[in-house]
């Protein structure tokens, strides 16, 4: 099993709305993926509730049975359209996967 660990720091503004507004838009957005992605065994998206600077806005924390299965999860098309969505609204990401 692995575990897929993404994290984002968001613009304060984009794409005509505010950090707020796009968090929920990329949560409700990955949230709808299990539905589409077979290979995903789990997933959660959190807004980071702690507002220090140096933390990150928001995390993303999926299960999936194989690293294929990550790499499957990369590229299939539903998720590439919400990636190219986050680019356009995030400063930053950082991502860590591991075996459990």
């Amino acid at each position: 099993m692995i575990k897929h660990i993404v994290m984002w720091k968001f613009k304060e503004n984009a794409e005509g709305c505010t950090k707020d507004e796009n968090i929920a838009k990329v949560k409700a957005m990955l949230e709808a993926l299990p539905e589409k992605i077979p290979y995903i065994r789990k997933m959660e998206v959190m807004k980071n509730v702690n507002p220090k600077e140096t933390n990150f806005d928001a995390v993303l924390i999926s299960e999936f049975d194989s690293l294929e299965d990550v790499a499957s999860y990369t590229v299939h098309p539903v998720h590439k359209e919400i990636s190219n969505f986050v680019k356009l609204v995030r400063e930053d990401r950082s991502a860590v996967d591991y075996e459990m």
